[in-house]
């Protein structure tokens, strides 16, 4: 799957130097692209988030709001401040963050299976956090007590990172072989710890009141009603450092494109390197997976797109797809809450139907090396 990633004459951000001054020329247009990229992906998500905040069934439009913050208006009332400022404003946050998180972990476990296909949604990673942020909803008032107590609005994203954690080392574990790792393999072994967590999580769903059954129901389904500030500080100490450390795995992914020996050759500590990655996307689906519920398929369009535009070199994949997926999120939660209102849609309806037709083209694109 190399090639999927590189083509000859890169600059993979591994020390290779390029083979001609033709390749020269070649990566300084890449680099221009690049910078352009991300300044209109930043631009973008600028525009995307102060849409989102003033999107919805109350009658907040973007321009008044925004020329009132500035000038002061007293024409704009305390509803519509509290609002956007209270309700709305939270909620993108954390949209942008939850996208961010998924692109970023989509994109790593990428590099990591050297294979386009591998992502949270697919491989069971989501399905071994929802366990884990269930289990704590389900037993919150039982068994689990205790910690949920001693651990307070930290105890949700917590489980939930460990359940993906949990599910991330094993698909690994399955899926690798003498560092080669199986497209099928991948697929099969993440639809059967998928399969068990959903399970596992169904059982625990069977136990719970009628309460806790329609918060589950909707949850399950994707969304982010129901963010504040508080769940907002809760999940950033668990996200974050899976968004800051994406970028200081970029030149070993790169490196572990050429495979296990080249990697370990230029210097590059494998295991450690899987560690961190594994701990990452862990990290950052779990908190995601327990804020929002399941959103899927963000985690495979976010880096194909931002890989068909800038190329496959991680140290721009890696920003690009976090800035990306988070406007992909906020996108589609602003259309969740404007489609059918005054109701909501929940927000892994939008994404399914969008990321699956893209996968089935992923599957026709990439089918002749695909070898099972």
């Amino acid at each position: 799957m190399t090639s999927t990633f590189f083509s000859d004459g890169e600059d993979t951000g591994t020390g290779r130097k390029p083979r001609s001054a033709f390749s020269g020329s070649v990566l300084d247009a890449r680099k221009r692209r690049v910078r352009l990229a991300m300044i209109a992906l930043v631009m973008l998500s600028l525009a995307a988030v102060a849409y989102a905040a003033t999107a919805g069934a109350s009658d907040v439009s973007t321009p008044r709001f925004l020329l009132g913050l500035v000038t002061g208006d007293a024409a704009m009332d305390i509803r519509e401040r509290s609002v956007v400022l209270d309700i709305r404003l939270p909620r993108v946050l954390m949209g942008f963050l939850v996208g961010a998180s998924l692109a970023v972990s989509g994109a790593v476990m990428q590099g990591l299976f050297r294979n386009p296909l591998a992502d949270p949604g697919l491989t069971g990673v989501s399905a071994g956090a929802s366990l884990g942020a269930v289990l704590i909803i389900v037993l919150g008032n039982g068994f689990a007590a205790p910690i949920v107590s001693m651990m307070g609005v930290f105890a949700l994203p917590l489980a939930a990172f460990l359940g993906g954690l949990a599910s991330t080392s094993a698909l690994y574990a399955i899926a690798t072989r003498q560092g080669q790792t199986s497209v099928a393999v991948l697929l099969l072994a993440g639809i059967a710890l998928g399969t068990l967590s959903s399970a596992l999580t169904g059982f625990l769903i069977f136990l719970a009141d009628d309460r806790q059954l329609r918060d589950l129901t909707f949850w399950g389904m994707g969304s982010l009603a129901g963010s504040n500030w508080m769940k907002l500080g809760a999940a950033i100490p668990v996200m974050l450092p899976g968004l800051v450390a994406a970028p200081f795995l970029a030149r070993g992914l790169n490196a572990l494109a050429l495979g296990e020996a080249s990697a370990f050759h230029l210097g590059i500590s494998v295991q450690k390197l899987k560690r961190y990655a594994i701990a990452s996307v862990a990290a950052a689906t779990g908190a995601s997976v327990a804020i929002s519920g399941g959103i899927g398929f963000i985690g495979i369009i976010a880096p194909h797109l931002v890989r068909l535009a800038i190329g496959p070199d991680h140290r721009s994949l890696l920003p690009s797809s976090a800035l990306l997926g988070g406007m992909l999120l906020v996108l589609a939660d602003a259309a969740a809450r404007t489609l059918v209102a005054p109701a909501e849609l929940p927000i892994g309806i939008l994404t399914a139907a969008a990321g699956g037709p893209f996968f089935l083209w992923i599957l026709l694109r990439n089918r002749g090396q695909m070898a099972l």
